[in-house]
């Protein structure tokens, strides 16, 4: 089943409580033959950075979305905004070597910089600094207090790592066995940054076509996109569909695959949100399928976890989350849950980004794995400066040398179910 259209309404944002409170932009849908010097498939943050870094380049540009600005993973996700890549950046170092993991950190470190420069002048997205990491059990913190130790004598990071006592002082779950908090991390509010960023790129003269779903890609020395009701002609091409694009690119569709991530959203708790966070700021944790959560400016708890690995959602998405979230924090058993909703994310077989240019024309950014707020709006940059002719930052992406998945696109969905529910199995049991 096409991924666009499989647990959404075709042209309507996720029922979110980041949507409950927006009235987006409706933009038309293309009609007839355009011809442009870039085409961007997909208006999230990836495809809506590299619309406003080329325009504002003086570039032609078209964006094309199937849904809406912000429909997919951008729109609807949990809003965290991490250090570096999916991968502890010791580890980095020892796959990569020193000189290139410090060029991925720079990326990663610039991405934050771009990130927060632009949420300075939009307060609607709702920017708070400081992310946390619960470990479950001591020799992942004692991991994650090597690792903290090396950012601050390498990197210039000072990461806090807070024993047993003390985090729970913070995060307020009795099941955690110490963490970190990283205060140049945090969270925002993702679908409003989205619409802010579709607001700029047309600014900057993108036009951005919604409800235009591209169905065909064919190269060539101008590459033409076709589309239900009309065509584009462009010379360069980027690709930003993440975790929802069509099997219209197997170059991509081989080395990233969606899973779907899940969302619940109390009723706001004025009163009471420092039962559960001594501190405004978001928090993972160390389980494979990983719980995230946080407060939202009306202290609305919003907690996310994994609790899918099918292609469909799952007939009931609250109960299981709601098990979850009251399994951390007791004190919010019973709490009244105003929204639930679900998504799809772009995971590689690295947990690394693929930025990469997959024809020599068309370039692609996905795959994030759960670290896309600051890294996608990054990757949408630099490949924008690679049609420009500036390529250092895609020679910086493209040298994590993602590879496909086993079995290609056909088979990558039931390998990975299978190794994902057996990692699930793990974290229930302790393993």
């Amino acid at each position: 089943m096409n991924p666009l259209y499989r647990n959404d309404t075709p042209g309507r944002h996720a029922p979110s409580s980041y949507a409950a409170g927006l009235t987006p932009v409706d933009r038309a849908p293309l009609t007839g033959k355009i011809k442009v010097d870039v085409a961007v498939i997909g208006a999230g943050f990836t495809g809506l950075w590299a619309a406003k870094t080329l325009a504002e380049a003086g570039r032609e540009v078209a964006v094309l979305d199937a849904h809406r600005v912000g429909f997919g993973a951008s729109g609807r996700n949990g809003g965290q905004i991490h250090s570096g890549f999916n991968m502890m950046q010791s580890t980095l170092e020892a796959k990569y070597g020193q000189d290139r993991a410090h060029a991925f950190w720079d990326l990663a470190e610039a991405a934050k910089a771009q990130l927060r420069s632009f949420c300075a002048n939009h307060p609607e997205t709702a920017l708070k600094d400081g992310i946390a990491h619960g470990e479950y059990d001591k020799l992942h913190l004692a991991e994650a207090r090597m690792e903290a130790d090396h950012m601050a004598r390498h990197y210039g990071l000072e990461i806090e790592v807070l024993g047993k006592d003390a985090f729970a002082e913070v995060v307020k779950s009795p099941l955690y066995q110490g963490g970190t908090i990283d205060p140049s991390g945090g969270h925002l509010q993702p679908l409003a940054y989205a619409l802010a960023l579709g607001r700029a790129a047309e600014a900057a003269g993108a036009t951005i076509f919604e409800r235009t779903e591209v169905e065909s890609v064919t190269e060539g020395a101008r590459v033409l996109l076709r589309t239900p009701r009309g065509q584009v002609e462009a010379g360069h091409v980027i690709v930003a569909g993440n975790g929802y694009l069509p099997n219209i690119l197997p170059a991509v569709n081989r080395k990233v695959m969606p899973i779907n991530s899940f969302i619940a959203a109390t009723e706001p708790l004025p009163d009471r949100w420092q039962e559960v966070l001594a501190r405004d700021i978001a928090v993972a944790d160390s389980k494979f399928v990983v719980n995230y959560y946080r407060f939202d400016p009306d202290k609305r708890f919003l907690f996310g976890g994994r609790e899918s690995y099918s292609i469909g959602f799952p007939s009931d998405i609250q109960t299981a989350l709601i098990a979850r979230m009251e399994g951390l924090f007791p004190q919010l058993s019973g709490v009244k849950i105003d929204h639930v909703w679900g998504g799809s994310l772009g995971i590689t077989p690295t947990r690394l980004p693929h930025v990469a240019r997959v024809a020599p024309n068309i370039l692609s950014g996905a795959g994030f794995s759960g670290q896309g707020v600051a890294l996608s709006g990054m990757a949408g940059r630099v490949m924008a400066e690679a049609v420009l002719g500036q390529e250092e930052g895609l020679t910086s992406f493209e040298a994590l040398n993602v590879p496909s998945f086993p079995g290609g696109t056909a088979l990558r969905a039931p390998i990975l179910t299978l190794a994902m529910t057996w990692f699930a199995l793990r974290d229930r049991i302790g393993l």
